[in-house]
């Protein structure tokens, strides 16, 4: 049978990730109980629910087992601002980070598979906002499929002094992305925590300025990132994307079944590729079918927000940008409407 004093022991090697000290010294321990060589533990931490957190888990399971211990239970809580400062650690300011802005409407735009066009509808509903005046910020969520740099054309790459990162503005909306960080197109092999930590520092170290909208473009699906993003946003909207196509309907339901059992409201669908629309003859073609955006919208109890045809951008030289669309072009009057009807939807 495992003692309190083995426990003890066994936990004087695992370091509080943010104070990088033991939790023995730190007195992190606030409960610890032992049934049938079965210990349970109440830990006190700098910044629980983060993805360090996590690391932490897994470093108190292995050194209670290797001391001898069947299972462990854990719980966990905040440390008090007063033993964060006296163990050298500073308590978080209220509002610094984007997490805690009261007047930003998140909207995470999502999509059961890829291939859909999510993080085009993304792009263009962020950039037909800040042309309606709203300050407006994306962030490239699709971690392993990041393309949002690319679609608007980016070039430069964000600032950073000391431990801040500011934002790439352009077309007046402020930008960050995976692929800022990477080099010559590299493939991100990460696991789910390591996502995690990521995605938080792109809402607690970037410097943005004040946001009326926060566009979220999530990879497709509800894997890891969805789930963060779930977690961390309880207060989000969502959009979901999906084509005529009945199959990518069928899965696109699955992404927003997710939204409402986190109770995020779901402010509508956008069926992207609803046809092509021949310039000679104006006919229309419905090449994926008919029917999806409709099925999929009565089937999580919502609306069709948009149908956006097949189409590509005028690509212009002095402002590349292969897939943001002119105000005046058919596509970029379909993304204006749909900007207007967020906005209605969302206005407080």
């Amino acid at each position: 049978m495992i003692t309190e004093e083995q426990v003890l022991n066994a936990l004087k090697n695992v370091n509080e990730p943010y104070l990088k000290k033991n939790l023995v010294d730190l007195h992190a321990i606030k409960e610890l109980k032992i049934k049938e060589n079965m210990v349970s533990l109440k830990l006190a931490i700098a910044q629980p629910g983060t993805a360090e957190q996590m690391q932490l888990q897994q470093d108190v399971v292995n050194a209670v087992k290797g001391a001898g211990a069947d299972s462990v239970g854990l719980r966990f809580e905040k440390m008090s601002d007063e033993e964060l400062q006296k163990h050298g650690g500073q308590s978080q300011e209220e509002g610094s980070s984007l997490l805690k802005r009261k007047n930003t409407t998140f909207i995470a735009v999502t999509s059961g598979k890829g291939g859909v066009g999510k993080s085009t509808v993304s792009v263009n509903l962020a950039v037909s906002l800040a042309r309606k005046g709203k300050k407006v910020g994306i962030i490239d969520a699709d971690i392993y499929g990041f393309s949002v740099p690319d679609m608007m054309g980016i070039e430069d790459r964000p600032k950073v002094v000391g431990q801040k990162i500011y934002p790439v503005n352009r077309f007046d909306v402020q930008v960050i992305s995976m692929g800022f960080f990477v080099e010559d197109n590299s493939p991100i092999i990460w696991r789910g925590p390591m996502l995690g930590k990521m995605l938080n520092n792109f809402f607690s170290e970037v410097e943005w300025d004040e946001l009326d909208y926060l566009v979220l473009d999530l990879p497709p699906g509800t894997g890891d990132v969805a789930l963060d993003v779930h977690s961390m946003l309880p207060q989000s909207k969502e959009i979901i994307v999906t084509t005529p196509h009945a199959t990518a309907a069928f899965v696109a339901a699955r992404a927003g079944a997710m939204a409402m059992k986190t109770e995020h409201e779901i402010l509508g669908v956008v069926e992207n590729m609803a046809y092509f629309e021949s310039k000679v003859s104006g006919e229309k073609e419905y090449v994926f079918g008919k029917g999806g955006g409709e099925k999929l919208a009565k089937e999580l109890n919502s609306e069709v927000l948009a149908q956006i045809p097949l189409g590509q951008p005028e690509i212009e030289e002095d402002h590349f940008a292969p897939s943001v669309y002119n105000p005046s072009h058919p596509i970029g009057k379909i993304y204006m409407d749909l900007a207007e009807k967020i906005v209605g939807k969302t206005s407080k």
